[in-house]
């Protein structure tokens, strides 16, 4: 656990992190990219910190890889790489970094650990877990094999390395269907995502899927009388959801995708007004880009995404923690799943 006391006090004294208007302005093309949802006071705050990581990384030839749901003075201030699981997972095995920050959560970490054994590879807060891949462990993938004899395992990236190397391949949100759809086998276990799995098994009819009862804390929270609701009130509104919602969540949008789809979807329709109904995140990351849409709630907020902070970053740059180990044993089986996943998906063109 993070002693934000020594930290706060360590970093004062190494760097000037009070709030500078001068530098915020000298600093405005990078401004420019989140001014839409970052207030001035709030950005001159910033800036004294996304300098200081964008010092440091150099110095320190390292990169950061940003999730869709990071906030904006991280995704566009000090991100090298932005994406959904998916992209990340491709990114982490070409950098050439010494140093990867994952500014995302463990098993997002973990996965680019498992990636680049040799590289040193850091996540700026060891308590940004996740809801969903805490709902399973390797225990609950044998038993689904048990269950189903002979069924491959197709497991979400949102798991831990002690799940992916229990599975036969993993999948994101992005390629989900086009990897169950490629699997021999007529039935198909999909852990852990119910409401993924739910929403492949209605694309891809031709298959049995299974599936662990998993969810997001994020997605798992919206319900379709919310759309039916917001759509009656805003009828013009484009509704576009994340897979990992219910189905009848799903049911009720104009499109649904995972994070990246989500945001190309925006950027080629450019709805006059849209509700993502994902992480808050999501809409705030791509709203100066899209001046002409204008993004509308409700959004949640994922808890442990959050945790993942500038001050974070530049501690775990500063002082080289907090540092992601996995079992060799389990990150060569996992390799193999998540490497299964990525040349498949290049296979298939995804």
């Amino acid at each position: 656990m993070l002693d934000f006391r020594t930290m706060r006090q360590e970093l004062a004294e190494t760097y000037d992190l009070a709030p500078n208007p001068d530098l915020a302005e000298e600093m405005n093309d990078t401004y420019a990219k989140m001014s839409r949802v970052v207030t001035p006071p709030d950005w001159a705050t910033a800036a004294p910190y996304v300098a200081a990581i964008n010092r440091l990384k150099k110095e320190k030839n390292a990169v950061i890889l940003a999730h869709n749901y990071m906030t904006p003075d991280i995704y566009h201030g000090v991100a090298d790489f932005m994406g959904d699981s998916l992209q990340l997972a491709i990114k982490a095995t070409e950098v050439e970094a010494d140093i990867i920050v994952q500014g995302g959560v463990h098993f997002m970490a973990e996965t680019s650990k498992i990636l680049n054994p040799s590289k040193t590879v850091l996540i700026p807060d060891m308590e940004a877990g996740c809801s969903l891949a805490n709902s399973i462990g390797a225990a609950g993938i044998a038993a689904m094999r048990e269950k189903y004899p002979g069924a491959p395992v197709v497991t979400y990236v949102n798991t831990t390395a002690e799940e992916k190397a229990a599975s036969d391949i993993c999948c994101t949100s992005s390629n989900a269907a086009a990897i169950v759809r490629a699997m021999e086998s007529d039935t198909v276990i999909m852990t852990p995502d119910q409401y993924l799995a739910q929403n492949v098994a209605r694309q891809v009819p031709e298959k049995n899927i299974v599936w662990w009862n998993g969810s997001c804390v994020v997605h798992e929270s919206f319900t379709a009388q919310d759309l039916r609701d917001y759509r009656k009130w805003n009828p013009e509104t484009t509704i576009i959801t994340h897979p990992e919602c219910p189905t009848d969540v799903v049911d009720e949008s104009d499109f649904s995708g995972s994070t990246s789809g989500i945001i190309n979807y925006v950027r080629e329709h450019k709805p006059a007004q849209a509700l993502l109904v994902t992480e808050c995140s999501m809409a705030s990351n791509i709203s100066d880009e899209l001046p002409e849409v204008d993004f509308v709630g409700p959004c949640n907020m994922c808890p442990f995404m959050k945790k993942i902070t500038l001050e974070k970053i530049l501690w775990s740059l500063h002082a080289g923690g907090e540092e992601v180990h996995v079992d060799e044993a389990v990150a060569d089986k996992a390799r193999v799943a998540v490497q299964r996943m990525i040349d498949l998906s290049r296979d298939l063109g995804i």
